[in-house]
Parts: structure tokens; sequence; C-alpha cells
């Protein structure tokens, strides 16, 4: 079977009927909810070209999304220009070790390197062995961190 040829663009206010599910997918990945006001900002956020949050999806011929990326830059106190946190990335399960995950990571990079941002940088669960396959193929391996939170309620 030939692997479908994806897009991988900006997205549009009309991608939201195919985005949302990927999304509703993402979080439930993660054993996740949002409230819909939330999802509604994200969305918002990301199609507001002067907010930081980017995106960019996998469109398929005929409009249908096969995935999505979230990121965004920020300063850094160890870099004179600013470092990108890659927030979020899904792929649709049933296109999954296709290579699509890869190309959205290197549409996030090409990103970094026209804006000259110092690294591109994120995180998952220790669980996502699937998706750490790739991501150590892509970098090499982790860098060593742990991740600590305090959640803080708004």
């Amino acid at each position: 079977m030939a692997t479908p040829r994806f897009e991988i663009r900006n997205p549009a206010a009309t991608d939201y009927p195919h985005w949302r599910p990927l999304w509703q997918g993402y979080l439930e990945f993660y054993e996740s909810t949002l409230d819909e006001q939330v999802t509604a900002t994200l969305w918002r956020r990301i199609l507001d070209p002067a907010h930081e949050i980017q995106g960019r999806v996998a469109a398929l011929p005929g409009g249908e999304l096969a995935g999505f990326v979230h990121f965004f830059p920020h300063p850094h106190t160890w870099y004179e220009h600013p470092v990108c946190y890659l927030n979020d990335l899904f792929v649709a399960p049933d296109i999954r070790g296709g290579g699509l995950g890869a190309l959205l990571i290197e549409a996030v990079v090409a990103e970094a390197r026209r804006q000259r941002w110092a690294e591109v940088y994120w995180h998952t669960q220790h669980f996502n062995a699937v998706a750490r396959g790739l991501y150590d193929k892509i970098t090499g391996g982790t860098d060593g961190f742990v991740n600590y939170t305090i959640k803080l309620e708004s």
C-alpha cells in the first residue's frame, strides 16, 4: 500500500472540524480532559498570527487532517535567541509508523531555523514507548533532564 502524501501547512479556520477529533484523541491518549472553553481558546490562539502559539497540520488530499503539532518560541536564560517548545504532537492512530510524526517535527525544526531559534525541545510520558522510539531516532536520545511540575489553579 502506498504511503499517503501529506501537505504540512499552517492550520486554517476551516480545519476545525478535522482538527477537533484529533485533539480529542490526543487528550484521551494522555488520559486528560479540558473544558471546551480551553480548547476554543487554543484554536483561536493557533489561528492568530500575532499569538506565540503556532501550529502545523498534516492534510490529506481532500482536506482531512491526519495529524498536528503545536509549538511556541520563548526566551531562555542560556541563549541569545529564543528556544522553541514543541507542546503537542499527534498523528491519527491508523496511520502511525509511516513517518508523519517525523515530518511534523521537521516542520517545527524548519521554522526554528528560519527564525534563528536556538533549539527545539519537548517531553513526553515515560510510557509513550512508540513515540519515544521516534524521538530517540531524531534526537539521538533524551537530554537527561527529569521534568517536575507544580500545578496551580487559575
